[in-house]
C-alpha cells in the first residue's frame, strides 16, 4: 500500500508516456529482421524452382528441399536477418540508461531466436505442404512449389 501510489505515479509521469515512441523505435529492427527472413525463405525456394525448371531433375529437387530444411541452422545464410535486429544494441543503451533496462543482449538473442523459430516454422509447412506433390507430374512441379511457397508466406 505504502509503496503502490508512488509506483503509480512514477509509471504514469515517467513511463507511460514515452512507451509509444519506444515501442516504434524498437520495431524497426525487428520488423526488418522479420522481413529479412522472409526475403530470405522467398529467394531460398525461387533457387528451388530455377534450378527444377533447368534440369527437371526430381532427385535434385528432394535434394534442395532437404537443404531448405536445414536453412534456419545455417548461420551464414540466417546472418542478414540477424545483423538487422542487432541495431537494437544502440536503441536499446539509450533506454538502458533512461529507464534502467537491462539485459539488452538476452532481448536480441530472444528476437533472433523467434527468427529462426519463424525460419522453421516455414521451410516444416513447406516441406509438409509440399511433400505430397512429390510424386506429381513433373511439369506441375515448378508451379506447385510456387502455390507452396506463396501459402507459406501469406
Amino acid at each position: 500500500a505504502t509503496v503502490s501510489e508512488p509506483a503509480q505515479k512514477c509509471c504514469t509521469e515517467n513511463i507511460q508516456p514515452f512507451l509509444t515512441s519506444i515501442l516504434e523505435e524498437l520495431m524497426g529492427p525487428v520488423s526488418s529482421g522479420f522481413t529479412e527472413v522472409r526475403s530470405l525463405f522467398d529467394r531460398e525456394v525461387n533457387e528451388i524452382i530455377q534450378d527444377f525448371q533447368k534440369t527437371n531433375d526430381m532427385t535434385k529437387l528432394r535434394e534442395n528441399v532437404d537443404q531448405l530444411m536445414n536453412l534456419p541452422f545455417k548461420s551464414v545464410k540466417m546472418e542478414p536477418c540477424y545483423l538487422k535486429v542487432n541495431l537494437l544494441q544502440e536503441l536499446l543503451q539509450d533506454l538502458k540508461s533512461r529507464f534502467k533496462v537491462y539485459h539488452i543482449d538476452f532481448v536480441i538473442q530472444r528476437t533472433q531466436n523467434f527468427m529462426q523459430e519463424l525460419m522453421e516454422n516455414a521451410v516444416y509447412t513447406f516441406e509438409q505442404l509440399f511433400s505430397p506433390s512429390r510424386q506429381a507430374d513433373s511439369a506441375k512441379v515448378a508451379t506447385t512449389i510456387e502455390k507452396v511457397k506463396l501459402r507459406v508466406l501469406k
